[in-house]
């Protein structure tokens, strides 16, 4: 099957170019157009599958390109990129038929979610397979889910169970950067709806007022400038699957219109008289406390109830880390393939680096760190001069980690919480802790020693000769 194809319509050269090598690392041929009219010329001559269109052109505008091609019929799918998110632009985009709107600077993970969601949102709406991608993906699986730590062998094992049930309804929580997407898109392509549409939508990335119609559709004539009826993302996933992602972002009336569908399985698009029957099954995500946000009154009880039916947590990388050199492994081998290098691993002290790390973006911040340094690295191995700063302070000389008693740490008789102490894999001296605390109270106290002697509850003239011992030299303004 021939991949898709997709044209990228942007005046600035850089912009194109960052857009093509993201989008042949993900498998699309691509053609390019600096204006307007040369994108209406070349739509007609390659009809492409998709199009990735800036509203700002030097000729004339994304909009109107954007409505050219969907009276001409040469675009299925449609997404604008613009610099100036403007909201009237949004409306007459979203209006005239184009899937989605993304910003720049263009976050390129999302951007791909957009991408997958148009062109299986445009294979849903117009029944066409020739052209389309391939339901069964390859790499989209049990087998893209790395899982080495028991916490992740019990969930996959229950992900198995759930990809091969009927519910209809199913929520997964978990921090920011865990990977829920990627959970949803194995339960779909493991189940019997895998040969039909995935379809998924961020909720907290389209206007209020836009979203009912993206979700429902919309009848001719129900708007101003609804020049054309078109449905929504229930009608594009009927048979499979859509995937609402931070599902705790929905205003409180589109809960109440998401809970009926959801019982009835039925929508109404908006202007319209009659309700059309779907067979959608739903996978709803967030980052967010969903309980929580019930007791405050933020997030509809009866709602949280229904797509809590299954309910799966993807667990923080923090947790699992015998995950993370595996992953390493994963997306060193991704990236020697993307960059063109040949680079073998990581360096020991690399290592001991990212595993002392707390990983607070998860996955998603490994996976950018592991970019990061393959795109600087000229040596055989990954070395930790190219990680980020964050990742490296974090594994230096700081072996400590401030915590309440509830956290884990321990209560001392003065109330205060000792911090969770890590003794490094190698072990560590007594010292060497002396010479962290140190460290990590003049990091604290920002440089200043009078403020760092009282964090330590020593004198001023000790912290003075501590650093003195550990080569430290104090700021000049202190000395």
């Amino acid at each position: 099957m021939p991949a898709e194809k997709v044209m990228i319509v942007d005046d600035e050269r850089l912009v194109r170019w960052s857009l093509r090598q993201k989008c042949e690392e993900w498998g699309y041929t691509v053609v390019e157009a600096d204006c307007g009219e040369l994108a209406l010329r070349l739509a007609q001559r390659e009809s492409p599958d998709l199009v990735l269109l800036d509203v700002r052109l030097p000729d004339i505008t994304g909009i109107e390109v954007l409505d050219q091609l969907k009276k001409n019929g040469d675009a299925p799918a449609i997404i604008m990129i613009t610099a100036d998110v403007q909201l009237d632009d949004v409306k007459a985009a979203i209006k005239l038929g184009a899937h989605d709107f993304v910003g720049k600077p263009i976050d390129f993970e999302t951007l791909h979610e957009v991408m997958e969601s148009a062109l299986a949102a445009s294979v849903g709406r117009n029944g066409n397979l020739e052209n389309g991608r391939s339901k069964s993906r390859p790499g989209v699986g049990y087998e893209s889910v790395l899982s080495v730590s028991p916490k992740m062998t019990e969930l996959m094992n229950f992900v198995k169970k759930v990809a091969s049930c009927e519910a209809s309804t199913i929520l997964i929580q978990g921090e920011s950067g865990t990977g829920k997407d990627l959970i949803a898109k194995t339960i779909h392509y493991e189940s019997s709806r895998h040969e039909k549409p995935f379809v998924a939508i961020n909720c907290s990335a389209i206007p209020e007022t836009l979203m009912e119609a993206e979700l429902f559709g919309h009848e001719k004539g129900a708007f101003t400038d609804a020049k054309q009826m078109k449905k929504g993302l229930f009608e594009a996933a009927d048979g499979g699957t859509l995937f609402l992602d931070e599902i705790g972002e929905l205003s409180p009336l589109l809960q109440a219109k998401l809970l009926r569908v959801l019982e009835d399985q039925v929508i109404r698009r908006v202007g319209g008289l009659r309700d059309i029957q779907v067979d959608v099954r739903v996978i709803a995500a967030s980052n967010r406390d969903l309980e929580k946000a019930v007791r405050e009154a933020q997030f509809r009880q009866d709602l949280y109830y229904r797509l809590a039916i299954i309910a799966i947590f993807i667990p923080p990388l923090r947790e699992r880390k015998e995950d993370i050199l595996p992953l390493v492994d994963f997306f060193i081998e991704r990236y020697n393939r993307r960059f063109r290098k040949a680079i073998r691993g990581i360096s020991d002290e690399t290592r001991h680096l990212i595993l002392a790390h707390n990983w607070p973006g998860n996955v998603r911040e490994l996976k950018n760190t592991i970019e990061r340094g393959m795109i600087l690295e000229e040596e055989a191995y990954l070395r930790s001069i190219y990680l980020p700063f964050s990742v490296g302070e974090s594994g230096g000389r700081t072996l400590f980690e401030r915590t309440s008693p509830a956290d884990g740490g321990r209560k001392l008789s003065n109330g205060r919480a000792l911090p969770r102490l890590y003794i490094p894999e190698g072990g560590t001296s007594l010292e060497e802790v002396e010479h962290s605390m140190v460290e990590l109270a003049m990091s604290q106290a920002h440089g200043n020693q009078t403020n760092a002697a009282k964090l330590l509850d020593i004198s001023r003239d000790a912290l003075r000769y501590k650093l003195k011992k550990f080569s430290m030299t104090p700021a000049d303004d202190e000395i």
